[in-house]
């Protein structure tokens, strides 16, 4: 089995690296980074780790997903400026919602206050100019 997680949150999505060789037991101490608003658009406050298997010459398995609650998390974060879902793990189910196995995630956020400087904005490809 070649693992691989593709992590959602709302319409953001991230693809973790492909496990190879690693089994049943594949770990990826990855860090990825999403865009949150809290208190936002809707109430979907999960992250949502999809697990598949890396197939090379057809379509690539799916094994199961994790949710991740992250409500509670955004809202002391918001009030304090970080906090912390230490690693546990989480119950990986297929389809048809029977467990499959676990996965251990671990989740911080920290607040980042975009600032706006009187409509004007600095840097980025706004001040980019073509030679």
């Amino acid at each position: 089995m070649d693992p691989y997680v593709l992590i959602q949150y709302k319409s953001q999505e991230r693809k973790s690296s492909v496990a190879r060789g690693q089994g049943g037991s594949p770990a990826w101490n990855e860090k990825f980074t999403f865009r949150v608003e809290y208190p936002g658009e809707g109430d979907q406050y999960k992250l949502i780790l999809k697990i598949f298997d890396k197939d090379t010459f057809s379509v690539d398995d799916y094994i199961g997903q994790a949710n991740i609650y992250v409500e509670d998390l955004l809202a002391v974060g918001v009030e304090k400026g970080a906090s912390e879902l230490h690693p546990r793990k989480y119950s990986v189910v297929k389809s048809d919602q029977t467990y499959c196995g676990e996965i251990e995630v671990g989740v911080t956020f920290t607040q980042k206050v975009e600032e706006e400087y009187d409509g004007e904005e600095f840097g980025g490809w706004k001040q980019s100019r073509q030679y």
